[in-house]
């Protein structure tokens, strides 16, 4: 199998040992605590799923300049988004060496994980502004990425964590939510050598179904990871929850049996476009994925990116042999009235914008939201009920 990202084997900061994780648990009870928000906990779970390895913990000031700016830290690893632990009050750890965080997605705030405080430093707003100005290529407010990272606050505590729980994710979505840990040890079940990932944070139509199939065929993969994002989205954005049904959905109906794991992680979208695409390339390594899909405006939001950017940083900005996995580059895919079938744009040259079956998503929204039905070419029936229902009951 694939190596992970980084390091041998995989080390995930998940405390499984029975044992140490009582004792940590008992621990964290008389540890000064932080509350962490919804970013920080975010990472704090991938940090224990095993997805940010080699990771051991939050970066400090400056490594996250380093890697904001370089995509670098200081010890010369190549990782492209910073993973920090801002606050808006570290007064309550002031002086501590330990102290517990506190998921604040969950009702009575339970300890997420311990950390171990290398140092509590001060940020200013230039630093801020900096780092998200090279990750996101902004610091327009309106960038839902750029708005969250600088209303985090100005400090930033560092230092290694132990994990101790997943958030809400295992209880929310316990038939979906998978570490890395455990979609490897699927694929060694499954006896896949070539997986070929696909990242979604939408639900699936019928251009995404044969996406997936056509990199699958491409790439002679033995399956496919269908990999949903179940943590915070932006606003307008449809419910993880109606997304999982969608999907398993269309995977039961239109795909072989035995081909494709729809699963899915426990992280907060970023909208950091190019970015983004290199930590999902990571994710997936880490994961046992021996490739990923990067299609048109991957992980983007509105015009902040080139559509192809994220196919383009692979290849000018990520150092010859950092990654294992490698990309599969996806064209604008729709549904071809002359041919009758979903290609990618750029395998039919003599279509006209006309001859495509298209539509955005502010008229899928519409169009669900007034009970009218989906053109067949453009979503499978069983998906567009399941999405139809759920915009039915926000009226």
């Amino acid at each position: 199998m694939i190596k992970p990202y980084g390091s041998q084997e995989l080390n995930p900061l998940f405390v499984y040992a029975v044992g140490q994780h009582h004792i940590l648990q008992k621990e964290a009870e008389q540890l000064p605590s932080l509350l962490l928000n919804s970013a920080a906990a975010a990472n704090a779970v991938m940090l224990g799923a095993g997805y940010f390895n080699p990771l051991s913990g939050y970066m400090d000031l400056a490594d996250s300049i380093s890697v904001a700016e370089t995509m670098r830290t200081q010890s010369g690893l190549f990782w492209p988004i910073p993973c920090v632990n801002l606050s808006q009050d570290a007064s309550a750890i002031k002086n501590a060496r330990r102290i517990a965080l506190r998921d604040p997605n969950l009702a009575g705030h339970p300890v997420l994980a311990i950390q171990e405080v290398q140092a509590i430093e001060r940020v200013h707003r230039q630093h801020l502004e900096q780092m998200a100005e090279a990750v996101f290529r902004t610091l327009d407010p309106a960038h839902p990425g750029v708005a969250t990272f600088l209303s985090l606050g100005d400090h930033l505590i560092s230092g290694p964590i132990e994990v101790l729980n997943f958030s809400y994710f295992h209880q929310d979505f316990p038939d979906t939510f998978r570490s890395a840990v455990e979609i490897r040890n699927e694929i060694r079940e499954h006896g896949w050598n070539t997986v070929v990932a696909f990242q979604t944070r939408n639900p699936m139509h019928r251009a995404h179904e044969e996406l997936c199939k056509m990199a699958k065929a491409a790439v002679q993969a033995d399956g496919v990871l269908i990999h949903m994002l179940l943590g915070k989205l932006k606003p307008g954005d449809i419910p993880a929850a109606v997304r999982d049904a969608a999907i398993r959905k269309m995977v039961e109906l239109y795909f072989p049996p035995n081909t494709v794991m729809v699963t899915g992680y426990g992280f907060d979208m970023l909208y950091a476009g190019p970015r983004e695409a290199i930590l999902h390339a990571i994710f997936r390594q880490n994961a046992g994925c021996t490739h990923l899909i990067v299609g048109r405006d991957h992980a983007g939001v509105g015009d902040y990116y080139g559509p192809f950017d994220a196919q383009v940083i692979f290849r000018e900005q990520v150092p010859q042999g950092a990654l294992q996995i490698r990309i599969f580059e996806a064209d604008n895919t729709a549904y071809s009235r002359k041919l009758n079938k979903v290609v990618m744009m750029r395998d039919a040259p003599d279509h006209q914008a006309d001859d495509f079956v298209t539509l955005s998503g502010t008229k899928v929204r519409a169009t669900l939201a007034a009970g009218q039905p989906l053109p067949p070419e453009f979503a499978r029936p069983e998906v567009a009920e399941i999405l139809g229902a759920y915009y039915r009951s926000q009226d």
